[in-house]
């Protein structure tokens, strides 16, 4: 069986304690996963400083293109999510069929909300002027969506073939194509913004096509690595791929679309914060825009470890280990605050350098916009941890398939406490970008707060999540 092969690697729990074999099990399967996170941050970061160098107008309209993305994005990134619980606890209960069934329903997901939400991206400078931004940055923001749309299917196919190699316990070869790609995306962003290697000068729309093309190439990438390669090839992902599998793919549905829901909800509050910001100037989005990719760049490694939780709490879901789903858990919650609150002292003694990074070091000399992003840095201090604490609880409740109370909890801290707070210490108070960002912080606090509990009073009583049976039902 699969999991025999695979489960042997680990210590052996007469030799280390259970707490120690769990941490040493977690590092191992979130270390490339964090990474392949990174990596992927490190593509957007990449073009994120290429695009400053044409001018902080131009970083301000993509600031807004990549928040219509993103407010795609999440929904199919939630729904293809579901991928890894479905496929670790199968894999937990030594099921491969069901393995291959997860990964097939969850490319379907991907291709059939993918097509529909690309072409909304085609309109990107009306839905902006509706929303109130500057009608020159919204026009410039279309341009980045015209190239950057179509990367949406091949960005989420690629997420579900991650999700089955992290399941399977071998997320390396994911890393592996992300390490690749991102030298590509940055020498062919850099030669169609710039004109270079006689490529045409794009610009803004050279920096979406090039994403676009990258995505597609690692997405074919990984189909080939997840049909042709061992240890993959076994579960034949694409084996009857045509077939239907209507049951199964209401119950990554039924787990996804909470998901989807809460990550629309949180980036919801990114993308309002964004709004306004807009609404108090071009520096202050700009400005946003540098520190939030940053707090975007240090989220990435404990989402990987959220990943790697959900995937070690589905696995002792699927050998029906309550104690197991309990201690993968808080070893994931462990590691991500120690993770955190180190590189949040980082990026504190460091402030001032890193929208140097972002503008160049002579554009940012004496850049209002330089001196704004480095004292937002400093007000998201307490942002970074909850950020991190947040995504790891809701890595780890999706591993139980625990998805609409966390669903619930993100419309209370995001949107009735969160946003609101932006608003009144942003626009009444007078608090401006300051106010916005503490009312961000007091959100993700509040949220990571609410999971960390939920997860500790379900694994407390011993809760796991049903099996799902051969027909696609669930069974206790």
């Amino acid at each position: 069986m699969p999991g025999q092969s695979l489960a042997g690697a680990a210590p052996s729990p007469a030799t280390h304690s259970p707490w120690r074999t769990e941490l040493i099990a977690t590092i191992r399967l979130a270390l490339p996963m964090a990474l392949t996170q990174l990596g992927q941050i490190a593509m957007m970061t990449t073009d994120m400083m290429l695009i400053g160098r044409l001018g902080e107008h131009m970083v301000a309209a993509a600031a807004l293109g990549h928040t219509l993305l993103f407010s795609a994005f999440v929904i199919g990134t939630g729904i293809v999510s579901a991928v890894a619980p479905l496929a670790a606890q199968a894999y937990g209960a030594r099921e491969p069929r069901m393995v291959r069934r997860s990964v097939r329903v969850g490319l379907w997901a991907a291709i059939g909300f993918g097509i529909p939400l690309s072409v909304v991206q085609l309109y990107g400078e009306a839905i902006l002027i509706a929303l109130g931004q500057d009608a020159e940055t919204a026009r410039l923001a279309e341009t980045y969506l015209t190239g950057l749309a179509w990367s949406l299917t091949p960005a989420w196919c690629f997420i579900a073939l991650r999700s089955f190699m992290g399941a399977v316990n071998r997320p390396e070869p994911a890393l592996w194509i992300i390490l690749a790609a991102i030298p590509a995306n940055a020498l062919l962003a850099y030669a169609l913004i710039n004109g270079a290697f006689g490529l045409p000068r794009l610009e803004l729309l050279g920096a979406g096509i090039a994403t676009t093309i990258v995505n597609l190439a690692m997405c074919a990438v990984a189909v080939w690595v997840a049909y042709a390669c061992h240890p993959f090839r076994k579960y034949r992902i694409l084996g009857r791929f045509w077939r239907p599998d209507w049951s199964l793919l209401r119950r990554l549905l039924a787990i996804g679309a909470p998901v989807s829901g809460m990550l629309t909800l949180e980036y919801g509050v990114f993308a309002g914060a964004a709004m306004l910001m807009g609404w108090l100037g071009t520096v202050e989005l700009a400005a946003h825009q540098i520190a939030l990719q940053t707090a975007a760049i240090l989220f990435m490694a404990p989402l990987g470890i959220g990943i790697a939780a959900s995937v070690r709490v589905g696995h002792a879901a699927g050998r029906r280990d309550p104690e197991g789903a309990r201690r993968a858990g808080f070893t994931a919650f462990g590691i991500g605050a120690v993770f955190a609150a180190t590189m949040t002292l980082i990026v504190i003694a460091t402030r001032d350098q890193i929208p140097l990074a972002f503008l160049g070091t002579s554009a940012a000399h004496g850049s209002a916009t330089a001196a704004l992003a480095s004292s937002l840095l400093v007000v998201g201090a307490t942002f970074f941890i909850a950020d991190g604490l947040q995504t790891i609880g809701a890595g780890a409740l999706r591993g139980l398939q625990d998805t609409r109370v966390p669903f619930l909890y993100s419309a209370i801290s995001f949107w009735l406490i969160g946003f609101t707070a932006c608003y009144a210490l942003g626009f009444p108070l007078g608090l401006g970008a300051f106010g916005i960002w503490i009312g961000l912080s007091l959100g993700l606090i509040i949220y990571a707060a609410l999971l960390v509990v939920r997860f500790h009073r379900l694994t407390a009583r011993g809760y796991l999540p049903p099996k799902t049976t051969p027909d696609g039902k669930i069974s206790v």
